[in-house]
């Protein structure tokens, strides 16, 4: 088998510095799995210089090797200025689906009493975001509008993740658009997730309007899996992982689909920004970007990569129920602490021969 390629893009500020945590971890000689590491400097100071350049470099890399882990970056908001990459790595790697999970930090109460995981996949592209706006008429009588799309292609690919995920993890599909306001286009998700339905009779379905499954979720406890718009899917998220005390208790993982609607790029990130205030102090949570590790090794077609994501998972987890944890959940061990402490685990664990 070939030894798989990772395509890393390096970022800003505590990004960059927990982006170098997760690499301490990803080290094949620590896993005992061979990889190939390739860096690219997507900082906004390269940006800058390259216009982009090292951005779309990048993107046509990950998109030929197909698995990426990147840090988090600085947007300038500066007219004229370079903007987020993120932009142009997904419509490089035609990303569809943007998948988070929110899980019980251990140590952690969570809020409103939830314990199971729950996974929200949400539409990447289309929607919402990218639409055409503009107004018209002036004063009082002034109107803003907006022209959405989203292709029948990208709700069946969102349908179709869900069930798939859920079958694997054993959860139940739950929540859904608000197709009955809007039958003709948030429809067409619904139209899609009852076909999958069909097609995975063994995995649970549970269908909701969206506002419902945002008020029933704070009272389930079980697996779910929650396929979403654009704009709802970015809410929720945000929601789902608040619930379990921390947004750096979970992975990102955004994927680019084949013509079989089989992921064909995944590419792992942290969900939190750069945190600036936090750069140089040694205290930020690696946590996120750990995962993120763990979860594009399980993304590898390599057996032995994959059994290494479960156990770089499971020695982050372990960490934390043992108290090394940083001060936004609870704890005062330092950034490079806690990876020291995971490093650990997996070196008692003999990954490596």
């Amino acid at each position: 088998m070939d030894v798989p390629v990772i395509t890393v893009l390096h970022g800003d500020e505590t990004g960059e510095e927990l982006l170098q945590e997760a690499l301490r971890v990803l080290d094949p000689e620590l896993l005992g799995v061979p990889l190939r590491l390739v860096p690219f400097d997507c900082s906004v100071a390269e940006r800058r210089r390259t216009d982009n350049g090292v951005v779309r470099e990048a993107a046509r890399h990950l998109r030929a090797h197909g698995f990426g882990l990147k840090a988090a970056t600085v947007t300038p908001e500066g007219p004229g200025d370079v903007g987020s990459p993120n932009a142009i790595l997904r419509e490089a790697i035609a990303a569809e689906v943007i998948v988070r999970t929110g899980r019980r930090i251990p140590g952690v109460t969570p809020l409103a009493g939830v314990h199971a995981p729950i996974t929200v996949v949400r539409m990447a592209v289309g929607d919402a975001y990218g639409a055409r706006e503009w107004r018209e008429g002036s004063g009082d009588e002034e109107v803003a509008l907006r022209t959405t799309r989203i292709p029948r292609l990208l709700c069946r690919r969102v349908a179709t993740y869900a069930f798939t995920h859920a079958g694997r993890t054993g959860a139940t599909v739950f929540g859904g658009p608000k197709y009955t306001v809007s039958p003709v286009y948030e429809g067409m998700l619904k139209e899609e997730l009852d076909a999958a339905a069909a097609r995975h009779p063994a995995v649970a379905y549970e269908p909701q309007l969206i506002d419902a499954a945002v008020a029933l979720v704070l009272t389930r406890d079980d697996p779910l899996v929650i396929p979403a718009l654009n704009r709802d899917g970015d809410i929720l998220s945000d929601l789902v992982l608040g619930l379990y005390g921390s947004l750096a208790g979970s992975e990102s993982m955004v994927i680019g689909f084949g013509d079989d609607d089989r992921p064909r790029v995944v590419m792992a990130e942290a969900p939190h920004g750069t945190a600036p205030r936090l750069q140089g102090r040694n205290v930020a949570n690696p946590m996120a970007m750990i995962l993120a590790a763990a979860a594009l090794l399980e993304a590898l077609p390599d057996p032995a990569a994959q059994r290494a994501g479960t156990v770089v998972r499971t020695a982050t987890l372990e960490t934390v129920a043992s108290g090394v944890r940083t001060a936004d959940i609870g704890g005062s061990a330092l950034t490079t602490e806690v990876t020291d402490q995971v490093v650990a685990r997996l070196r008692a664990r003999a990954l490596a021969p």
